[in-house]
């Protein structure tokens, strides 16, 4: 077959099994790709084992897409030559593409400044605080900003290359990848990932009782003054206080807490979704699926049947 999209795996040291499996095994089977394994060293270690390429950075100068999968160590520095090659790579217009935490190369080329990217939520922070001018999206699975695509984890980096194939091949190929992968054939980009939880840990213990008591009554309506109050502060240094404990606003962390909740319960008991709102404070059910669209990216009904553990008979 002539004129194949050509689709180049740049390996990092360090280059987790995972990522850079689903990249290859993917695009290797489809005729309509022409793939090809490069690094800057011709033999690179990865996370237990070793990957020896037979092309260099020159495997740049013609691939019209670029797939960089995550590595272990995102602290290392990267070569000039490296970082000058990725950036020629996207001044002469082809597609870059990241999985987990083969962003911060990206990054790293400053190729993501004023722009819009996601990582694992593990290394999201760490992300937003080396390069703070990347527009960090810790709950997006991926996002498609054009030329420069970027995913979480290694089943987001799968939703991304499915996306890629979408994309240039149509809805039919990518549903017959999934179908090869036994992975849903479309997850939207904008569903969010599901971290652990929601709320921030809290590095400071003289607010750890009132954030326990605000856990024990979540159903309650709660106002800034009345956790103020609560904590024996004025309302000025309460805020303060909290912020310096969690990094973020009362308001904000009760909703993050509400949020895991609900999640919890959605996970792992039938309580009628109309019940979740109620005892997790958000009240009425349309609150409850604004809260989870908008943090999530999915409805209450839509998560639960992604991931509760277990079913019972719904009480009536």
């Amino acid at each position: 077959m002539t004129n194949r999209h050509r689709v180049a795996v740049l390996v990092l040291p360090g280059v987790l099994a995972l990522e850079f499996g689903a990249a290859t095994q993917i695009f290797s089977t489809d005729p309509h790709y022409e793939l090809t394994v490069c690094a800057e060293a011709g033999s690179v270690p990865g996370s237990g084992f070793a990957i020896t390429v037979a092309a260099g950075l020159e495997a740049l100068a013609d691939a019209d897409t670029v797939i960089i999968p995550g590595y272990d160590d995102i602290d290392a520095t990267l070569s000039p030559g490296f970082l000058t090659a990725l950036r020629a790579t996207h001044s002469r217009g082809a597609r870059l593409v990241s999985i987990c935490t083969g962003v911060f190369a990206l990054a790293a080329a400053g190729l993501l400044d004023g722009r819009p990217a996601t990582t694992h939520w593990r290394h999201a922070e760490q992300l937003r605080r080396r390069y703070p001018h990347v527009d960090v999206l810790p709950n997006q699975l991926y996002v498609d900003d054009g030329d420069i695509l970027t995913s979480a984890g290694v089943t987001a980096g799968i939703d991304l290359c499915l996306h890629l194939i979408r994309t240039d091949l149509g809805a039919a190929a990518a549903n017959t990848h999934a179908r090869d992968l036994v992975a849903p054939p479309r997850r939207r980009g904008g569903q969010a990932q599901f971290i652990e939880q929601f709320r921030p840990e809290a590095s400071g213990d003289e607010l750890a009782p009132l954030r326990e008591w605000i856990l024990d009554n979540l159903a309650t309506a709660f106002t800034v003054d009345d956790l103020a109050e609560h904590a024996h502060m004025s309302r000025r240094t309460f805020i303060r206080r909290f912020r310096e404990e969690t990094g973020t606003t009362p308001m904000a962390w009760l909703t993050d807490a509400r949020i895991d909740r609900a999640r919890e319960l959605l996970e792992a008991s039938a309580v009628p979704v109309e019940e979740v709102g109620r005892l997790t404070g958000f009240g009425a059910p349309a609150s409850l699926r604004a809260a989870f669209h908008r943090h999530l990216g999915t409805s209450p009904q839509e998560y639960r049947t992604l991931f509760r553990h277990k079913t019972e008979p719904a009480q009536t």
